[in-house]
């Protein structure tokens, strides 16, 4: 009968009142998914991201190799308002405020929030030594290199094995918090849900399904992106 009852239960926890009876449902919901743009701007991209918004994208990563702040607001000035607060820059972090963005993301181990900063911050894990310091000081976490990324600068050998995830996992280190990062494909994901991840975070890979040269519409990136929202309810 109360497993009847989480189908009333859109969040993690919510009580229920069904005749005199109050419930408390704890029910699991699906991994959030994460769009990390490219590393560099291209003709159509704010269209994309748009499309993508309008097909229920609630956190979109901007992280460009570009210093200029003049792309990245021109960027946010072509997608429409009521999306900019599911937005996260890597970079020019003024513009959270400016533009009422969700937050910031420090993408190395010894960057620090500028002064006086206020909101939510995310970080990004290379070493699992020091993932359980990273949960403490953000408000989540992702764990890059699980597998090997066409956009990964950092560390190209090292990925993360099954015995240290499965380290990690039995010392409660992953969960809600921590998005699988890195070499993230829709036939992957199988084997990333066993961990435990509160999301996964896709990249050059998921850009792969849009040619700049030859596409003449967003279907394909489109429908991977449907394909992706399904696999992880």
């Amino acid at each position: 009968m109360l497993l009847c009852l989480f189908s009333f239960c859109k969040y993690t926890e919510k009580f229920v009142k069904l005749g005199n009876n109050i419930y408390l449902c704890n029910k699991l919901l699906g991994m959030k998914l994460v769009v990390m743009t490219k590393s560099t701007y291209f003709v159509e991209e704010d269209k994309i991201l748009t499309a993508l918004f309008e097909e229920g994208l609630d956190n979109l990563h901007i992280s460009k190799t570009e210093k200029s702040t003049l792309y990245l607001e021109r960027l946010l000035s072509l997608i429409p308002n009521t999306y900019h607060r599911y937005i996260t820059v890597h970079q020019h972090y003024h513009l959270k405020a400016e533009k009422s963005l969700a937050g910031i993301h420090l993408d190395t181990e010894n960057a620090v929030p500028p002064i006086g900063y206020k909101g939510q911050i995310g970080r990004t894990c290379r070493n699992s030594m020091l993932l359980k310091e990273m949960r403490r000081s953000s408000d989540y976490v992702f764990l890059a290199n699980m597998y090997s990324s066409e956009r990964n600068n950092f560390d190209e050998e090292h990925t993360f094995s099954d015995l240290e995830l499965n380290e990690l996992k039995d010392q409660g280190l992953l969960g809600k918090r921590v998005y699988a990062m890195g070499g993230i494909t829709l036939e992957r994901l199988p084997d990333i849900k066993q961990y435990g991840f509160g999301g996964i975070v896709v990249g050059e890979e998921f850009w792969n399904q849009f040619d700049l040269h030859a596409d003449i519409d967003f279907k394909g990136i489109i429908k991977y992106f449907q394909k992706l929202q399904q696999a992880i309810e």
